[in-house]
C-alpha cells in the first residue's frame, strides 16, 4: 500500500510539472513576437511565482523556459543560460520557502531575484560586455520587473482560491 501511495504522488508531481510547462510554453508562444530578445515581456513568466507557493513546481517552469528557449529562441544558449537564469533564481525563492514564511516577502524577493539575474542573459546577448551588456541589461531587467510586479499581486490572488501549496 505505502507503494502505491508513493508512485501515485510521483505521478501527480509529474503530471503537474508538465502542465505548468505547458501552460509556460503556451503563454509564450502566445506573445511571440516581445517574448524574446533584448526586450522580453513573458506572460509567462508570472509562472514562476508558483515556486513561492510550491517549490516542487519548479521543475515545470524550468522544462518550459529550456524547451521554448531551445526551439523557439535563440537556440542551445539560450536555453543554456535562460535555463541557468531561471534555475538559480527560481532555486533560490525555493530556498526561502521556510525562512521566509510571508508570502507576499516571497514574492518580492523572487522578483527581485529574477530581475537581478537577468544579467545572465544580457550576458548571452552581448558577451563582450561594455555599453550592449548594460543596455540589454536594463532593459531586460526592466521587463522583468515589470512582468514579475504586475504578476504577483495576481498569482498572490489566484492562490487564495486555487491552493498551489496543496496541489502536490
Amino acid at each position: 500500500m505505502q507503494n502505491t501511495v508513493s508512485t501515485n504522488s510521483k505521478v501527480k508531481a509529474i503530471t503537474m510539472n508538465a502542465i505548468v510547462m505547458a501552460l509556460y510554453l503556451g503563454l509564450t508562444i502566445l506573445v511571440a513576437p516581445v517574448s524574446s530578445g533584448p526586450i522580453q515581456f513573458r506572460i509567462s513568466e508570472s509562472l514562476n511565482h508558483l515556486v513561492v507557493f510550491n517549490r516542487k513546481l519548479m521543475w515545470g517552469v524550468l522544462g518550459g523556459v529550456v524547451v521554448y528557449n531551445f526551439f523557439f529562441g535563440f537556440g542551445a544558449m539560450d536555453a543554456l543560460y535562460g535555463g541557468l537564469q531561471s534555475f538559480i533564481s527560481l532555486g533560490l525563492t525555493a530556498l526561502l520557502q521556510k525562512r521566509v514564511p510571508n508570502v507576499i516577502a516571497r514574492l518580492a524577493l523572487n522578483t527581485l531575484f529574477f530581475t537581478a539575474t537577468m544579467c545572465i542573459i544580457a550576458f548571452m546577448l552581448a558577451p563582450a560586455g561594455g555599453a550592449a551588456f548594460w543596455g540589454n541589461y536594463a532593459t531586460l531587467a526592466l521587463s522583468e520587473f515589470a512582468t514579475m510586479a504586475v504578476a504577483a499581486p495576481v498569482m498572490y490572488w489566484i492562490n487564495k482560491s486555487v491552493h498551489f501549496e496543496k496541489r502536490l
